[in-house]
């Protein structure tokens, strides 16, 4: 990596951020759209984030409390994302389809048990 590289890389950060700031949030759009579960989890953390500011000693209880569950919200979108690309593909049965979506969805059982353990041991 050279210079002029460097220079050419930086010179259009602005822009690369911008443009990617822009499809992040068309991705957050079209979860919120057509994710009903993501709706649920959205709407949880309207209550989660008030209830681990008032609930948590400290900042960093704070933070695993609310930051738990923004694991979970992170977790469907990358269950969503990996489910429409499954479908794109086809809508024939197949066992390899099958099973990538069981796991992806079993990743967002283990962040929910994650969640749950750190709502209890810090809670209780």
């Amino acid at each position: 990596m050279n210079k002029e590289q460097i220079k050419e890389d930086l010179k259009d950060i602005g822009g690369r951020l911008r443009r990617a700031t822009g499809y992040s949030l068309q991705g957050l759009q079209a979860a919120f759209h057509n994710e009903q579960a993501f709706r649920l989890e959205v709407y949880a953390l309207l209550i989660v984030i008030p209830a681990g500011l008032g609930l948590g000693d400290g900042r960093v209880e704070k933070s695993l409390l609310i930051g738990s569950w923004l694991i979970v919200m992170i977790t469907e979108l990358m269950n969503s994302a990996m489910e429409a690309v499954v479908d794109r593909i086809g809508s024939e049965k197949h066992e390899l389809s099958g099973r990538a979506k069981d796991l992806a969805s079993a990743a967002v059982m283990v962040a929910l048990i994650l969640t749950a353990i750190i709502w209890l041991l810090l809670i209780f």
